[in-house]
């Protein structure tokens, strides 16, 4: 019976204990500086060039805001599908409505447009100025062979893909759509260009391809490509569980010059960091806006 009487004793002790425990937490004055929830921000970096400046200052804005910031690399399909997932929470270089609309039309029901990083991104097919027989993509209707028969172009799935497939057979060219990573564009484009050889391949700006080397776009596309918005996005959990970054990052714009500008700068061997810092610096009155912080 001493056993029993004991056992209760020492259970009423422990249940005493474990009840308070709560409450003296409550009253740690460090609990309070806990985050309730995750505040890490996980960025959908491209292979594209024109992904980095906006992604890398962005990163680095909001590790000075004091959030913890990672990226997962990936193709812009795989990015989509993070996004949609909420693997990933943000991407900075949606182009929209064109090239990445196949991915918006399979994924964005899970995914927010939040802000225009900039309005005025040119794309479409493309040859070098000293290709002089081709302006337009009527032009290249019974010259296929100038060409080998070829087009270079970006990864399959790629909303540019698709269409210049579509153009390929509203136009009834010769032509086969040789997809690839964008530096797998650019060294095939490198290689023809350097022997001046014709070709044609998917150009858009930003890019320093327009700085490199002397490119026209050709007339005859607009149907088919038009000037892209190129759109900041989130996953739809984004907003409610980080509100400041968020708002943030709705506000956010850049100058189309300024990206093509850094990147240029990172191709002559500078560092994404280094590059994008200096924007930081150059740009305060920027950043208060995109911060809120201006008056």
């Amino acid at each position: 019976m001493k056993h029993i009487k004991l056992l209760l004793f020492t259970l009423t002790i422990f249940a005493l204990v474990i009840g308070c425990g709560p409450a003296d937490t409550a009253e740690d004055p460090q609990a309070g500086d806990q985050p309730a929830q995750d505040q890490s921000i996980t960025f959908g970096m491209t292979p594209w060039t024109s992904t980095i400046p906006p992604t890398t200052i962005a990163m680095l804005l909001l590790e000075d805001m004091g959030y913890e910031v990672n990226q997962i690399e990936a193709d812009a399909g795989g990015v989509y599908t993070g996004l949609s997932r909420g693997d990933i929470d943000v991407f900075m270089d949606a182009w929209l409505p064109d090239m990445h609309a196949s991915y918006i039309e399979q994924f964005g029901d899970n995914i927010d447009s939040i802000a225009i990083s900039y309005p005025d991104g040119e794309l479409g097919w493309v040859t070098p100025t000293y290709v002089e027989e081709i302006n337009s993509i009527e032009d290249i209707k019974g010259n296929e062979d100038m060409f080998d028969g070829e087009i270079y172009g970006i990864e399959e799935g790629a909303g540019m893909t698709i269409t210049s497939r579509e153009m390929i057979e509203e136009f009834d060219l010769g032509l086969q759509y040789v997809a690839s990573s964008e530096g797998g564009m650019l060294a095939q484009v490198a290689r023809q260009i350097g022997a001046e050889r014709p070709v044609i391949f998917l150009g858009w700006r930003p890019h320093p391809m327009f700085v490199d080397y002397d490119l026209k776009v050709l007339e005859g596309q607009e149907d088919f490509f038009s000037t892209s918005e190129v759109h900041v996005l989130t996953n739809n959990e984004f907003k409610d569980r980080i509100p400041e970054a968020y708002e943030f990052l709705s506000n956010w714009s850049i100058d189309v010059g300024d990206i093509e500008q850094m990147i240029v700068e990172i191709d002559n061997g500078r560092s994404a960091g280094e590059v994008a810092r200096e924007w930081i610096d150059n740009n305060q009155e920027k950043v208060a806006e995109m911060k809120g912080e201006s008056e």
